[in-house]
């Protein structure tokens, strides 16, 4: 049993920590639950890296918990390869308060474990660290982010060789090296002028913003379009404090977009994020300044991405003038249709293709992607799963990638990059709105269009906060009740259950119709219970990876608007009566 008053006196006891730290530290003497909520546990290392809010403690983001996962990794890359330490590892960080810091220990603790690395000397999106991975041909890359989490987070995310964030089974033997380090306050790690001298830190400047997003360009300009067609649309962006704004503008810049404008009150990097409360652009306050500035300047879209620059919003200036914020998934769904027209508009085959998406993601870019012959693949939730198979199908030699994307404003069209790219997804939004705009049409009417060629699609996500060591067993306990209970929603008939722990989907069967059987799913194990409707329509619940919630997906389909609308009021209806015995911190509905 973890004895969470002799690990705190031990922190008490070094003598050597930073003030902010030992305040921390003294401040929480008396109160047991503190203490407790900071030693309970060991900030967990999975396929997202660490995760959490900033401070002290081992279930904290600290630089010994930086200290003692780089110390970890670097075990596991030594007994990995033995050119692991010549390759090196490339670190970056985005604008979240530490971020600098702990890249830097980052950095120091590999050289001093003999590894060379490569140390951003700017903050970074994340797609740009996962680019430098690759094109340095390294062995590993570490992020220091926590994407579009609150101010108090912060993270730290492991890239593969392949410029693709580590799977659960390479995270598991890092984990099992990290938890082989004991002693938390003596990691060794190099001076910084030692590992300078020595050539082990180097140090990876401005000029690689420019080489990312001239590559960026080159692989997904459309040929089709004109610099007048460029020339002529308004775009207004917001990097949300974030770290979007240089490579972002530049890609667009070096496309031939002129008018950019830049919300100015969120230009400046800013890890309080003070304008936004929320610096994620699935939040439609995040975009409130960035539509006011919009709606002033008579704008086309508004663009805005989240702190690490790996996700992107997008709303869209309709006929009478107001704007439209899009989901992810209509956003997904419109870029396979325009990527689909603009190949097949050059003369390029598109069977070779293939489009990747998340088992939470919507059926609407799928729907498309099959009207033309290409071929769909589904991944568990996490963008990792999408870069995994992507590497696997070029390695194999099989069809290369058209697409992949994610609900939550994550996608990719270029395999320079193995995460989701906000600077792609900006650049391909602007080129998209573009060869609309030349044709009369808004996205919006290039959305009703689509709807009308595949059926409505909507969906909604509902998730539960519940925080700390209590929050955790109601997570789970939810889950547990749910694999006996299930859930019911009326007026839709289920037809299958896919439990992804258990690795099944089961077919209820009904009289005149197919029986019921259980059959394998091949994915890997997670976490998620799906439900199947019949119609299209589909539930998925999953603990989050990341945060302290629950989240619940609903998918709707319907002929008609109305029908679709229906269909996920029933279900969200269900969903909401089902929650309401957790006792919930804050609920989210987007």
């Amino acid at each position: 049993m973890r004895n969470v008053n002799e690990l705190y006196h031990a922190w008490v006891q070094y003598p050597s920590h930073a003030p902010a730290i030992r305040q921390e530290l003294e401040a929480i003497a008396d109160d047991p639950q503190a203490i407790a909520d900071r030693f309970y546990r060991d900030l967990e290392f999975g396929t997202g890296g660490l995760r959490g809010i900033i401070g002290a403690g081992t279930n904290r983001m600290n630089v010994y918990t930086v200290r003692r996962a780089t110390l970890g990794l670097a075990r596991y890359l030594e007994a990995s390869s033995d050119r692991a330490k010549v390759q090196g590892v490339v670190v970056g960080y985005d604008s979240r308060h530490m971020s600098d810091e702990f890249a830097l220990e980052t950095g120091l603790v590999l050289a001093a474990a003999g590894f060379r690395v490569y140390v951003f000397d700017h903050l970074c999106p994340t797609p740009e660290l996962s680019f430098a991975v690759r094109e340095l041909g390294a062995a590993a890359g570490v992020m220091i982010t926590a994407s579009h989490n609150p101010p108090a987070y912060n993270g730290y995310k492991v890239y593969g060789p392949d410029g693709c964030q580590i799977l659960p089974d390479v995270a598991a033997q890092i984990t099992a090296r990290i938890e082989g380090v004991q002693d938390f306050f003596h990691i060794p790690r190099l001076a910084r002028e030692d590992a300078e001298r020595n050539g082990l830190l180097q140090w990876l400047g401005a000029d690689w913003d420019e080489r990312y997003c001239r590559r960026v360009v080159e692989s997904l300009a459309v040929p089709s379009l004109t610099a007048a067609d460029r020339e002529q649309l308004h775009i207004v962006y917001t990097p949300l404090h974030g770290t979007g704004n240089v490579p972002v503008r530049t890609a667009l810049g070096l496309a031939g977009y002129r008018k950019v404008s830049v919300v100015s009150e969120q230009e400046r990097p800013d890890g309080d994020f003070p304008t936004a409360k929320s610096p994620n652009p699935e939040e439609p306050e995040a975009l409130a300044l960035a539509l006011r500035q919009a709606e002033q300047e008579g704008a086309d879209i508004a663009l805005g991405t989240d702190p690490d620059a790996d996700r992107v919003g997008v709303a869209v200036r309709d006929r009478d003038g107001s704007y439209r914020l899009l989901t992810g998934n209509q956003i997904g769904g419109l870029l396979v249709d325009f990527l689909l027209k603009v190949k097949q508009e050059a003369g390029e085959r598109v069977d070779d293709r293939v489009v990747f998406k998340t088992i939470v993601t919507s059926e609407l870019g799928a729907s498309v992607a099959r009207r033309h012959g290409v071929e769909v693949e589904d991944t568990l939730t996490g963008f990792k799963y999408i870069g995994a198979r992507v590497t696997e199908r070029e390695q194999a030699g099989s069809k290369r990638l058209l697409f992949g994307y994610e609900e939550s404003y994550g996608y990719l069209a270029s395999d320079i990059v193995r995460d989701k790219d906000a600077v792609q997804g900006c650049l391909l939004v602007a080129e998209m709105a573009a060869w609309y705009k030349r044709r009369g049409m808004t996205l919006l009417d290039a959305l009703e269009a689509l709807y009308r060629e595949v059926g409505y699609f909507e969906e909604q996500l509902i998730s539960r906060t519940l925080p700390g060591q209590n929050g955790l067993a109601q997570i789970q306990g939810l889950m547990e009740e749910l694999r006996k209970g299930g859930i019911r929603v009326h007026g839709l008939e289920l037809l299958a259950v896919e439990d992804y722990l258990a690795s099944r989907r089961t077919w209820l069967g009904s009289p005149g119709d197919s029986p019921a059987r259980t059959e394998p799913l091949t994915l890997p194990k997670s976490d998620v219970l799906k439900y199947l409707f019949r119609g299209g329509c589909w539930l998925a619940v999953r603990p989050s990876g990341t945060e302290p919630k629950i989240k619940v997906y609903l998918g709707a389909v319907g002929e008609t608007k109305e029908s679709c609308q229906q269909a996920l009021a029933a279900m969200r209806e269900a969903v909401d009566a089902f929650l309401k015995q957790a006792e919930p911190v804050g609920q989210t509905h987007g």
